[in-house]
């Protein structure tokens, strides 16, 4: 068990607002989801950022990957990319007469899949294992990954040309799902008066080790939820599976991806219970992308979502 003093609690904050702080250097004025993908990450979640090219998500996902540590591999994804460019290759080896498997990309602690939806849908499939079940499997042997594992997978909108819309069961696979947006004038002036953000982020060294990093990770579970923020939780869910609203509610993989990253959130405030407050800051990010608006609303889901989130009574 966590030993939930002040002391322990202030501690792994701290370690965490270092790593936050550190990132922030990289990517300026977006502090809300900075958190929200350094949340997703010690939730041992995966994420997917969604945006328009050029405004940061490749230099996010590089900068956590450097301030936690965590050994790096970018795997581009265009249309001719294969399954077996992800995962590895069993290939014969004629001094031993028998296969030897050669690991593919995957096989890294941090994993950015960049524009995961420029490649076919039998290639976006081959990470289904990999992210729900931490292994891979070729020619019927199954392989671990490293661990701790996570994926960031890029996207750009749907609109652009080349995409393959990434089908339901992938995109439930993702616990969170975040946009950056472009950046305020004064972020944006600033960016322009300073150094190159990539060379910035190459310097950067690790502020947290990866045994401390596990630590934090293994902290997020024993924060406390009581009956009634879970009773919350359900509440929320159980709206979203309202025909008049949505096409399709949120599945129990989304209510305990809910109560996990509002675990991290409140581990990240410095508390060792959770609070409704720390369920409405994660909430949009985990529904948004699971979700698509009844045929009778012109709304996005990010506003139908909100709007739940004001009529659900608070326990």
């Amino acid at each position: 068990m966590l030993d939930t003093t002040d002391n322990s609690i202030a501690g792994i904050q701290a370690d965490i607002n270092k790593a936050v702080n550190a990132i922030e250097t990289i990517i300026l004025g977006k502090p809300n989801q900075v958190r929200l993908a350094v949340c997703c990450l010690i939730a041992s979640g995966h994420c997917l950022i969604e945006d328009l090219p050029g405004v940061g998500k490749t230099t996010l996902s590089q900068s956590m990957a450097q301030v936690f540590g965590l050994a790096f591999n970018r795997i581009q994804f265009t249309s001719d990319l294969l399954p077996a460019d992800i995962l590895g290759v069993s290939i014969f080896d004629p001094k031993k007469q028998e296969f030897k498997f050669h690991p593919g990309p995957v096989f890294a602690h941090f994993i950015l899949a960049d524009e995961i939806n420029r490649a076919t849908p039998k290639t976006q499939s081959a990470l289904l294992e990999a992210m729900e079940e931490k292994q891979v499997t070729v020619e019927g042997e199954t392989h671990p990954l490293e661990q701790p594992f996570f994926v960031i997978g890029t996207q750009n909108p749907l609109d652009q040309s080349g995409t393959f819309p990434l089908p339901e069961s992938q995109l439930d696979r993702f616990m969170m799902k975040i946009q950056l947006g472009y950046p305020d004038p004064d972020a944006e002036r600033a960016l322009l008066s300073g150094g190159n953000p990539r060379e910035l982020m190459y310097q950067m060294q690790p502020v947290v080790s990866i045994e401390r990093f596990c630590e934090i990770q293994a902290a997020v579970g024993e924060i406390h939820c009581s009956d009634g923020l879970l009773r919350y939780v359900q509440h929320l869910v159980h709206a979203t599976r309202n025909p008049g609203l949505f096409v399709y509610g949120l599945s129990p993989r989304a209510g305990l991806a809910v109560v996990q990253a509002s675990r991290a959130w409140a581990l990240m405030g410095g508390r060792n219970h959770a609070e409704p407050g720390d369920v409405q800051a994660v909430f949009a990010a985990i529904a948004d992308h699971r979700l698509t608006p009844a045929e009778q609303h012109s709304s996005r889901s990010i506003d139908l979502i909100n709007g739940l989130l004001e009529q659900i009574a608070i326990p």
